[in-house]
């Protein structure tokens, strides 16, 4: 921790799994982290937000898990989450539950990746019927990556963005990972026992790795192009 009075960066990632543009998804993702970084300047303290915007790294996602090779912008995202001081995990309802693109990203990842790390957790829906989804499904998905989900979830169908109540929401879930962040468990963890997991990736227990991803035939393998 930093001494008294003197300023704390905090990194923020902002993950979301909207695919229309505009995004409700990333819309209420996006809202969340102003009010994070504006509660944290209250503070006194500093927040720099990174999103990572599912969309674009759906095919990298795919091959993580039929190939089980992490490609260059799919390692990108891993870093800037491991690198992360809270997270903000938005994802729309498809079919009463988070969206297969959300859950893969989360089965592509390091399983020790996010413990200890402040999450809000915040989904969109096309109708109020899906509201639990936050806290009935995605809450158990980021306990079994060991993260600290803040007590508030987050949840918005079309009625919810012209009500006063989803802003106090927002407000209260963004307060409470502000004060996550500012605790610096999730830092003890990396600075004092990050070594102790096993750090694994998915399925493949980190064996891909190994894997020189930067060369003409697994740049075509993965869907880029040879130089």
């Amino acid at each position: 921790m930093n001494p008294p009075g003197e300023a704390e960066m905090f990194k923020l990632a902002v993950v979301s799994a909207g695919t229309s543009d505009p995004s409700a998804t990333r819309l209420l993702a996006d809202r969340t982290a102003e009010r994070v970084a504006a509660l944290a300047a209250g503070h006194g303290n500093m927040v720099t937000v990174s999103a990572i915007d599912l969309r674009e790294i759906s095919a990298d996602i795919s091959t993580a898990l039929v190939s089980q090779l992490i490609t260059p912008k799919l390692q990108q995202a891993i870093g800037t989450l491991g690198a992360a001081d809270g997270i903000i995990a938005a994802t729309p309802v498809y079919g009463a539950g988070p969206s297969g693109l959300f859950t893969s990203f989360l089965q592509a990842l390091d399983n020790d990746l996010l413990i200890g790390k402040p999450v809000v957790l915040a989904a969109t829906a096309g109708t109020a019927r899906h509201a639990l989804v936050a806290d009935d499904q995605m809450r158990p998905l980021f306990a079994y990556q060991r993260t600290m989900t803040v007590p508030t979830s987050l949840f918005a169908a079309p009625e919810d963005w012209s009500d006063p109540a989803l802003a106090t929401r927002i407000d209260r879930a963004a307060l409470e990972l502000v004060l996550l962040m500012e605790s610096g468990f999730a830092r003890k963890i990396r600075d004092e026992s990050w070594q102790s997991y096993q750090h694994e990736y998915g399925s493949a227990g980190g064996t891909e790795t190994a894997i020189d991803l930067d060369t003409d035939l697994m740049r075509l393998a993965t869907g880029g192009s040879a130089a």
